[in-house]
């Protein structure tokens, strides 16, 4: 069975990766400036920061609409036997609910929602891609995706609170306070939502390896696979928090950039750790 697997760009897999597997990303929208551009297509992570830092506002997102979907499952839908796409979870975009008006003209368009997003997302798009290339149905593979949803770990910590602030998703007041503390929350994704966990102290790049090992410690979690998400951060920052990782044992470390949707409400210098549960 020929398997077609595509996905928002909100998954944020790298291009060597989406290549490796042949997935094709419906972007979304990202309005910057009165522009409406697609995301990692005509706008990237380094535009909306080097536009803020300047003073400029910050960019609003905006779902994959209808029409999107509806071209690209009509694409694939005659080509293979089936289509299976990922969005970012509907608590955070209206992509899923677009997504299934779409997909409703098709028998063989299977539509998940993640109920994650970035490589939250990515991690259960390389686990559908990979069961396809070993030949398993359509109906097999949803089935053991959705008994994986739940079992995805996604954390990540930004270094400042001020894109959060800008963007009404916490006050300017408590962002200042962090700032001024030296706080650093760990946003922990859970059941399709956004909620804080532990609150780190100290200098960001300081911080990542506690951040990592408070993850992992006593935890029973697959070392197949881990992926390290991060948003502008330096590479020697980066190279400290996968020697942190790799005393875990994972199989395959991966790194991915966070894309524009995501890096437009949490700014430069965030960093997160996603991993799978038994």
């Amino acid at each position: 069975m020929a398997i077609k697997i595509t996905s928002d760009s909100t998954c944020d897999l790298s291009p060597e990766l989406l290549a490796r597997y042949d997935i094709t990303l419906t972007p979304l929208y990202i309005t910057q400036d009165g522009k409406t551009c697609r995301d990692g297509i005509d706008i990237h992570p380094e535009d909306i920061f080097a536009h803020v830092s300047a003073g400029g506002s910050l960019p609003t997102t905006s779902a994959v609409n209808i029409a999107d979907y509806q071209e690209v499952f009509s694409r694939y839908a005659g080509e293979y036997d089936a289509v299976i796409h990922f969005n970012i979870g509907q608590e955070f975009s209206a992509c899923h609910q677009n997504a299934c008006i779409a997909a409703a003209d098709y028998d063989n368009v299977y539509v998940i929602d993640s109920r994650n997003l970035t490589v939250g997302q990515g991690i259960l798009v390389l686990e559908a891609a990979e069961a396809a290339a070993r030949g398993e149905a359509a109906p097999d593979i949803v089935s053991g995706i959705q008994a994986l949803i739940p079992k995805v770990d996604t954390t990540f910590i930004p270094n400042s609170l001020d894109y959060l602030a800008k963007g009404g998703r916490c006050s300017s007041v408590v962002a200042l306070g962090a700032n001024l503390l030296k706080l650093k929350p760990c946003i922990v994704l859970a059941d399709g939502k956004m909620s804080v966990g532990k609150k780190y102290r100290g200098v960001f790049d300081k911080i990542l390896p506690d951040y990592i090992r408070d993850q992992l410690d006593g935890k029973d979690f697959r070392t197949d696979r881990c992926i390290i998400v991060s948003a502008a951060v330096q590479p020697d920052t980066l190279a400290a928090v996968r020697a942190a990782v790799a005393q875990y044992g994972f199989g395959e470390i991966l790194e991915a950039r966070a894309g524009c949707t995501i890096s437009s409400h949490c700014g430069p210098n965030t960093l997160g750790f996603i991993f799978v549960h038994r």
